[in-house]
């Protein structure tokens, strides 16, 4: 892809904020490859999608010939980063960094290429720079503009302390953009301040001022709350492919386009196709399960993505049954028949009636590797193999 509106509509999407679209658009019709920098305080080395969300940003720009510069912290991260936090936050040991950047460095290239990736440290040159150095660098910046920062305002007024060395940390960020020549700099959206300093500090020292782009955080697999791993929601970068494509196809599938947006280097066009299959009447599982194909794909390799539905206990989507199969027995006493919704319920593979018949409406129920209709009868005595779904099954004796 080398058209510029093309380009730019990939580089949008999913985005919060871009500052400012038309310099972003002039750069990309400069026709170089441009310097695109995300910065990563190694503080978080339990990795998950939620934290691949720039990456993927990235790996678009590198898709289209420009280079990316995965930045880590260890400098910044022995000062701790404020943003978001109406508390001090405590500055990691020089022993804790890089444990922690081992961490990033080994995930990162499961989505970055790295013919195209620059990994830099910004002790780099912040450990050359002298002190008279830093107060030159204090000097660009005002405590005034560092209180319109909503949480240092926060804090300020609730009487909370603010050190000065957290003052320091947007003007220590931004200058990292000063040594790296970055034309873009991707970050959160409650990062946005540090990025804008970014743009005023590269004023200061005569470079033309970088576009900043802020991606949102992504909401975990209950649609409601960021991912995170204390919630629960979550799909951890290291979980078993098995693992990974349950909780994926489980989601809700208002939720999936979502993560498609954010985490899937599928093409705008390609998404697209996928939304006018759910609209014509595919069924979004299967679209579920395409991204989690895709997605293991990435971290456990195409073998893994190709087999995780067996992993994950889904033999039946293939017709095979799995060695662990339930078997439970339905009493139907006096009929000759029963009808496959009330069997549904009773056997325990559904919640209750009403979502029996729900399933049965939308063609999720198998009895014997065949779809039911919502009015299928049953013989008694007789057992069938019947599947609710994708992820409960259980070989029923109706007595």
């Amino acid at each position: 892809m080398t058209d510029v509106a093309d380009a730019l509509a990939l580089l949008k999407r999913g985005t919060h904020e871009i500052l400012l679209e038309d310099e972003l658009e002039k750069k990309l019709a400069s026709g170089r490859p441009l310097r695109i920098k995300a910065g990563f305080d190694p503080t978080a080395p339990d990795l998950h999608l939620g934290h691949s969300v720039l990456l993927t940003k990235m790996r678009q720009f590198q898709d289209l010939g420009h280079t990316v510069i995965f930045l880590i912290g260890d400098f910044t991260g022995r000062i701790g980063d404020p943003s978001g936090k109406n508390v001090t936050r405590k500055p990691l040991s020089e022993d804790e960094v890089k444990a922690n950047a081992e961490t990033y460095k080994a995930q990162v290239f499961k989505i970055l290429d790295p013919e195209k990736t620059e990994v830099r440290f910004n002790a780099e040159w912040f450990s050359s720079l002298s002190a008279a150095d830093m107060i030159e660098l204090a000097g660009k910046s005002t405590v005034a503009r560092m209180l319109e920062r909503d949480d240092f305002e926060k804090r300020y007024k609730s009487g909370q302390s603010i050190s000065i060395h957290e003052f320091l940390y947007p003007l220590v960020q931004g200058y990292d953009s000063v040594a790296l020549e970055a034309d873009v700099e991707l970050g959160g959206t409650d990062q946005k301040f540090n990025l804008l300093m970014g743009r005023e500090l590269q004023k200061h020292y005569g470079q033309s001022s970088q576009v900043v782009i802020t991606m949102p955080l992504l909401e975990g697999l209950d649609g409601v709350q960021k991912m995170s791993k204390s919630l629960g929601n979550y799909v951890g970068v290291d979980d078993t492919p098995g693992t990974m494509f349950n909780k994926l196809v489980s989601m809700p599938d208002s939720l999936m386009w979502r993560y498609f947006e954010l985490l899937s280097l599928k093409s705008n066009e390609e998404i697209e196709a996928l939304k006018r299959d759910v609209e014509g009447g595919a069924n979004p599982r299967d679209v579920k399960m395409e991204l989690a194909r895709e997605l293991i794909a990435r971290y456990h390799g195409e073998e893994a993505a190709a087999s995780a539905h067996r992993s994950a206990g889904n033999q039946l989507a293939d017709g095979e049954l799995p060695e662990d199969l339930p078997e439970v027995e339905v009493d139907f006493e006096g009929s000759d028949q029963a009808p496959i919704a009330a069997l549904l319920n009773r056997a325990g593979l559904t919640k209750n009636s009403a979502q029996a018949k729900d399933m049965l409406k939308n063609g999720r129920v198998k009895v014997d590797g065949e779809v039911v209709e919502p009015s299928a009868m049953l013989d008694t005595g007789k057992s069938y193999v019947i599947q609710a779904g994708k992820k409960r099954y259980a070989r029923v004796i109706v007595a």
